[in-house]
Parts: structure tokens; sequence; C-alpha cells
């Protein structure tokens, strides 16, 4: 089973974290099909998860890791970065559908017309262009622990890592070891 270090930040960030320094952890169908159980109720349903949806996610990603360094940089993200994100999009463009449930009421959810693929696709790369333009993007921090990559938006200014149990514990034994070192 995949374990998944980092989840619950913005699903733009999720996505990001999904390429950690022990690799890529959505590269096959079991991957993504678990990290996307573990996003459940952040994305519609996906159903069978296979080489296209894959594919899909990992495009949507490579594209969102340059255009959130720029952004977060306060610079223009690469063009053909934006055009992928353009593209994923409207591959499957959302509209809304109303629907009554006894138990909820009336609920506007989005529809898509297209290949699951797609439609997972242009919900992440939705996710994406949302963040891009989020004012938050600009306070996002790498994980501060040596072997870490991933990505996080601090609800404290002094959060320096990930996940502190994990990068956390990892820098303060290495600093209490440099300490009581032996001469």
């Amino acid at each position: 089973m995949t374990v998944f270090p980092l989840t619950g930040e913005p699903l733009a960030l999720d996505l990001l974290n999904t390429l950690t320094a022990e690799g890529d952890l959505v590269a096959g169908p079991e991957g993504l099909a678990a990290w996307l159980a573990e996003q459940a109720g952040r994305l519609a349903p996906a159903g069978d998860v296979g080489a296209a949806e894959v594919a899909a996610v990992r495009a949507v990603r490579e594209a969102a890791r340059p255009a959130l360094a720029a952004v977060r940089c306060g610079e223009r993200p690469p063009g053909e970065a934006l055009r992928v994100l353009n593209e994923a999009m409207a591959a499957a463009p959302a509209h809304r559908e109303l629907a009554w449930s006894a138990e909820g009421g009336l609920t506007a959810a989005a529809h898509r017309e297209a290949a699951p693929a797609r439609r997972l696709a242009a919900e992440l790369a939705e996710a994406v262009a949302e963040f891009l333009t989020d004012p938050r993007v600009t306070s996002v921090r790498g994980c501060e622990a040596q072997d870490c990559v991933l990505l996080f938006l601090p609800l404290h200014p002094r959060r320096r890592w990930c996940v502190a149990s994990a990068c956390g514990n990892r820098a303060r034994v290495a600093r209490y070891y440099a300490r009581h070192k032996l001469p």
C-alpha cells in the first residue's frame, strides 16, 4: 500500500507532493488509485484507474510544478505550463447540475462530459489554477528537512517542516546528536 507523507494541503499541493524524494507515488494505476482514495470528497470519483488517468495526472502535475515555482517568486509562469493547464481545463469544461436529495436538499454539483482521464485532469488543473491565483500562493514553503522535497502552506508562521513528527523529529534528533557528539 502506498503511503502519502503529506495530505490535507490545498489540492494543488497534494498533487505536487506525489513526487517525493523517494520517487513518484502515482507512477502507476495502483498508486494513483490510492492517492485518489486519500482525496475522497475533494475530487469526483474516478472509477477504474488506468494508464490514461496516470498520464493525465502526471501531465498536470508536471505543468503545475514550474508554474507554482514562478508564481511563488512573483514571476511569470512558463507559457508551456499555462498551455498544458489551460488545455486540460478546456478538454472537460464543467457545468452545474441541480439535484434534489431528501437528506441535503437542493445541490448544484459540477458535471463534466468527457472521458475519465480528461475529467480528472480538468479537475486537477482547475485546482492548480485556483491555487496559483490565490494570494496565499506566495506563502508556500518547502520542507526544511535535508532530504525532503514536499511543499506546504503553513498555518503558523514558525512551521518549518512538512510533517513535524517525521521531518521535524529527524532534524531535532540530528541536532541533538551534533550537540552531544563525543570528541
